[in-house]
């Protein structure tokens, strides 16, 4: 499979919830859901590339845009727990029993927490790059975070082509994939009603934030060993965050979790490790 991967694919649309709620799939057999993440301009366009070299794998593989992304409808709530059982509610408008999630930077967080709560109806989870399912370094604890945080990648006003592609360029290593192309099809993403809907989910989150927490609540990274789904995690090792060093004390504290750190890769792990990432999940989707 190289670069050259089939990209065109028609878009689909589906009520969910009472939310047009557009979509874009290739192949059959059991379900894959790839989940994208919380930045600025994310939509289902960022597994475009993959769904066809996935899909050779056996499966039906599916994209969709979350609701307030992309070309989909935008919810009555911004929080993250709105669009964590949105996903099931996908399941259920497409007809779908039980479905491996494959879960992109924020997106693996809420993969991990569908496994948890539903595992009737999630039979597998790959995480890419979800830097809040790594544990804090000992020398970083209370220390002030290295980049945006999942979610908050993007501005206060709308980006230009120049801002898209300079936030490009800092998620992926190979800075050959940020092409013009791209860059538009990024951009088109992330203006107008989805920048508004930007603005509206970071006010929520920071809004959260501000809530008093519960001392007895585990971090999700602290419960990845509750998940009785078979479940792989794939890390850049240039990744935002330290996320590589992260991901390395993951697998000192937690054996038996299969946990991949690829060099040469920073946050956009199906992009920059794109064959690893097929040599990866392949076989994991296949067994």
């Amino acid at each position: 499979m190289d670069a050259a991967v089939k990209t065109e694919v028609e878009d689909k649309f589906v009520t969910v919830a009472g939310l047009r709620t557009r979509y874009i799939e290739e192949g059959r057999g059991p379900a894959v859901i790839l989940l994208h993440g919380a930045s600025l301009g994310s939509a289902a366009d960022v597994f475009r590339r993959n769904l066809a070299p996935l899909a050779e794998f056996g499966a039906r593989v599916i994209a969709y845009d979350q609701p307030g992304f992309g070309l989909s409808d935008d919810p009555p709530e911004w929080g993250i727990k709105f669009r964590t059982a949105f996903i099931l509610q996908f399941m259920d408008a497409l007809g779908i029993d039980k479905a491996t999630l494959i879960g992109h930077s924020q997106a693996g967080n809420m993969a991990v927490d569908l496994a948890l709560s539903n595992p009737d109806r999630i039979s597998k989870v790959v995480a890419l790059g979800t830097g809040s399912l790594l544990p804090p370094l000992p020398e970083s604890e209370g220390a002030k975070k290295s980049g945006p945080a999942e979610g908050e990648e993007g501005g206060g006003s709308e980006p230009t082509a120049a801002d898209m592609r300079e936030l490009m360029e800092k998620n992926l290593f190979h800075q050959d994939l940020v092409t013009d192309a791209e860059v538009a099809s990024r951009l088109r993403m992330s203006t107008g009603k989805n920048h508004k809907a930007f603005l509206a989910r970071n006010a929520a989150g920071a809004k959260n934030k501000g809530a008093p927490k519960d001392p007895n609540k585990k971090a999700m990274w602290q419960r990845l060993g509750e998940v009785k789904q078979p479940m792989l995690m794939i890390y850049g090792r240039e990744d935002r965050g330290q996320a590589g060093k992260r991901a390395a004390l993951l697998k000192q504290q937690q054996p038996a979790l299969d946990v991949h750190i690829v060099p040469n890769c920073k946050h956009l792990v199906q992009w920059d490790a794109e064959q690893e990432f097929y040599r990866l999940a392949g076989p994991f989707l296949r067994g």
